[in-house]
Formats: C-alpha cells, sequence, structure tokens
C-alpha cells in the first residue's frame, strides 16, 4: 500500500475530527449574537434603518451558521473512532445553534414591531445585554479548548483550565439572572405608562436576551459533562 493510500485508509477508519468546525461554528454564533449591540444602540437612538440593516446582518450570520451547522452534521463520521463521542458533538452544536437562534428571533421581533426601549431601561438593558453576550464569549473560550483537551485525552493541565472557565461562565449566568430581575421590576414600575401590548413584547425581549446566556451556559454544561465522563 502506498503512503497516500495509507493514509487515505486510516483518515477514512478514523475520519477528520469534527472539533475546529464545532469552534468555528461557536464563532459565527458568538458574531451573530454580538450584532445585537449595534442593534440595540439603533433602537435606543430610534434610528429604524440602523435597526433593519443590523437585523439583516444578523440574519445573514444566522444563516452563515446553519450552514457550517448543516456541514459539520454531513461530515461528522458515524464510525466509532471519534476523538469524543458523536452524540456529544451533536449536543454541544445543537447547543450551540441556540444562541445565533435566539440572536436571529430578537432582532426580527425588534425589527417585525419597531420596538422602542423605555429611556429608563435602555441603559440598564444594554448592561444586561452585554453581560448575556459575555457569557458566550465565554463559551466560545471554553470550545477553543476543545483540541487541547482531545490532545491530553481530557486529562492534566487543560482540564483544570476549562473547570475554572466553566466556573466563570456559571457566575456570567447567575449574574445575567440577577440583571433581569432588576429589569423587570423596573419594567412593573413602568407598566402604566405604556401600552399593555408593548409592554407584553418588551417582557418577551427580557427573557430571550437572558436566553443568550442560558444557552450559553448549557454549551458549557455539555463541555463538563465531556469532561466527566
Amino acid at each position: 500500500m502506498s503512503r497516500g493510500a495509507y493514509t487515505s485508509y486510516f483518515a477514512g477508519i478514523f475520519g477528520t475530527s469534527p472539533i475546529r468546525p464545532l469552534q468555528k461554528h461557536m464563532a459565527k454564533v458568538l458574531e451573530c449574537a454580538v450584532e445585537l449591540i449595534p442593534l440595540f444602540e439603533a433602537v435606543i437612538a430610534s434610528d429604524y434603518e440602523s435597526v433593519g440593516r443590523a437585523q439583516d446582518r444578523i440574519a445573514a450570520l444566522e444563516g452563515e451558521a446553519d450552514e457550517l451547522k448543516v456541514a459539520l452534521r454531513l461530515d461528522l463520521p458515524s464510525n466509532l473512532f471519534l476523538p469524543v463521542d458523536r452524540r456529544d458533538i451533536l449536543e454541544q452544536l445543537r447547543a450551540q445553534d441556540k444562541i445565533a437562534n435566539k440572536a436571529k428571533d430578537i432582532a426580527g421581533l425588534v425589527r417585525g414591531r419597531n420596538m422602542a426601549l423605555p429611556e429608563t431601561l435602555a441603559e440598564d438593558y444594554m448592561r444586561y445585554l452585554r453581560r448575556c453576550l459575555d457569557a458566550s464569549r465565554q463559551a466560545l473560550a471554553t470550545v477553543q479548548e476543545m483540541d487541547e483537551l482531545v490532545q491530553t485525552g481530557f486529562r492534566g493541565s487543560t482540564v483544570d483550565l476549562v473547570e475554572e472557565m466553566l466556573q466563570e461562565l456559571s457566575k456570567i449566568e447567575k449574574d445575567t439572572d440577577n440583571m433581569q430581575i432588576l429589569l423587570r421590576a423596573t419594567l412593573q414600575s413602568l407598566e402604566r405608562e405604556f401600552p399593555p401590548i408593548d409592554v407584553i413584547f418588551l417582557y418577551k425581549i427580557l427573557d430571550w436576551t437572558g436566553d443568550l446566556a442560558d444557552h450559553a451556559e448549557k454549551v458549557g454544561s455539555h463541555l463538563q459533562l465531556m469532561l466527566a465522563k
């Protein structure tokens, strides 16, 4: 057997590692979610042309993330020689995908209803949004350590580093929970000043923004399960 055929033979048995495509997908997911910042800055400025452009970018980036997701699923070997369990990879991918989906949902709702943020809420909401995006950034940072984890057989100092990163991710998510409670209390105090339907959708935006952090923590939780195996 020639060297090229030998290499091809073993590549066919062991398959291509799905770790780098998974990392690439998570990076695209974060790129998509971060576009919510200019979108809400435009909302606060009542610049609805810029809101529309930001929503278009988010939809396009979510579409790119979907393409990466489909490609990874199609290329994922069905044999038993993956560096990590195939089901774990698919669960991780699913958790990552939910972040981009939620960013798209938020942007679509904001644009579709020409939503405004009450001035009393705007500054605190932007802090809340940025903290939720911190969770997605931390999730990406943990996913970026996966190739090192695989190389070391999920042992050694990299495991300790990732555990610390996951603890930080959990802390960020708890911060967002507390921030959401305060924002909901503020919104409750403003309910009589706005049409009820607008208030309902503002509560939905607060919930969906918090989902960004919740899904990011689930990305970390799936990685933690891999470490435990």
